[in-house]
């Protein structure tokens, strides 16, 4: 297993630096640097949208032993679990963890908010989005030098000034990859189909962006990436707080109140 004694960590120079160097380079070639590098350190995050899949199946085929995780909000569509299987059933081996909320700030959060909590506000969304996605990511994180997204220049606004190396701040500094940055959705699609790889069966259904179940919608022709994800919200970011900071004085409040002090680390 490799250390932090092993290489020097990248600041925010080197990253820039090596973001240059790999725009216009495949996505593996940015993988196959990165599993080098890294090592055992290093661990691929996937929710199973299409370009989640396409890095497992590159990532797969560079090192078999590859750490993948996900994590399991309690309100994820029987879809996404058919999905796993399939994974497990193509690439043997695989090492995939699904990771849980913690069972105690998700019964606060409930007894104090109700189930379904995330309609009555952007705030209560955000709160549930904290407890079931951002809190599990950051105990994993907590444990690695970097990790991979398939996050996309074209999927949302917010998004589109990502590069292909960062310094993730929210995360104690740790590297953060996005080796699909500069591919578009097509480039994706292409890549699935050419290489067989197993896909989400609400794709077919006119998903094209996949999260819970509750807040997750088919789009009509011509809609955005992610306009299906809450889409009763109106003026509100499309992201959870997993790829970028969500901070109002009220939500924090509250979710000290839920969490505790780990709502601040």
């Amino acid at each position: 297993m490799s250390t932090t004694e092993d290489y020097d960590l990248l600041d925010d120079l080197e990253a820039g630096e090596l973001s240059v160097e790999f725009e216009g380079q495949e996505p593996w070639d940015l993988l196959e640097w990165a599993l080098e590098r890294f090592g055992s350190r290093l661990a691929l995050s996937t929710a199973f949208q299409e370009g989640d899949v396409a890095l497992i199946d590159m990532a797969y085929a560079i090192d078999p032993g590859v750490r993948v995780f996900s994590i399991d909000t309690g309100r994820l569509p029987q879809e996404t679990f058919d999905l796993i299987e399939d994974l497990r059933a193509r690439y043997d081996g695989l090492r995939l963890e699904l990771l849980s909320p913690d069972a105690g700030q998700l019964q606060r959060l409930v007894d104090l908010k109700g189930p379904n909590l995330f309609r009555a506000s952007v705030e209560n969304r955000l709160l549930c989005c904290n407890v079931r996605k951002v809190q599990p990511l950051t105990r994993v994180l907590a444990g690695l030098e970097a990790w991979v997204t398939g996050l996309r220049r074209d999927q949302w606004a917010s998004r589109s000034d990502i590069r292909k190396v960062e310094i993730d701040h929210d995360h104690g500094a740790i590297v953060k990859l996005n080796p699909l940055a500069e591919w578009s959705e097509e480039e994706v699609w292409d890549y699935l189909r050419e290489n067989d790889v197993p896909t989400h069966a609400l794709y077919a259904q006119g998903y094209t962006s996949i999260g819970c179940a509750p807040c997750t919608r088919p789009v009509a022709k011509g809609e955005p990436v992610r306009a299906g994800r809450w889409w009763w919200e109106s003026d509100a970011p499309k992201e959870c707080g997993m790829h970028c900071a969500i901070e109002t004085g009220g939500f924090e409040h509250e979710l000290h109140a839920i969490v505790g002090e780990s709502a601040h680390e």
